[in-house]
């Protein structure tokens, strides 16, 4: 069984069942409390990838965002 967080209800569902369009779930969590914290995850995520310090917001002749030690 699979759970899901629904973005635009603000409550975990599962499958099989009743769940909404994937366009407005998170997941798919091993656990109804992992699907519960779906949204804090996804923030906790925003601020690490923000604040990862190998990557930058300049860009390279394509547009693509550029690393700030290259490998």
């Amino acid at each position: 069984m699979a759970y899901w967080f629904c973005v635009k209800h603000h409550r975990v569902e599962q499958t099989p069942g009743d769940v909404c369009p994937p366009i407005d779930r998170l997941g798919p969590y091993d656990s109804e409390a992992d699907a519960e914290r779906a949204l804090a995850k996804a923030q906790e995520r925003n601020e690490e990838w923000d604040n990862d310090p190998e990557w930058t917001d300049e860009t390279d002749w394509a547009g693509l965002p550029k690393r700030r030690n290259p490998e």
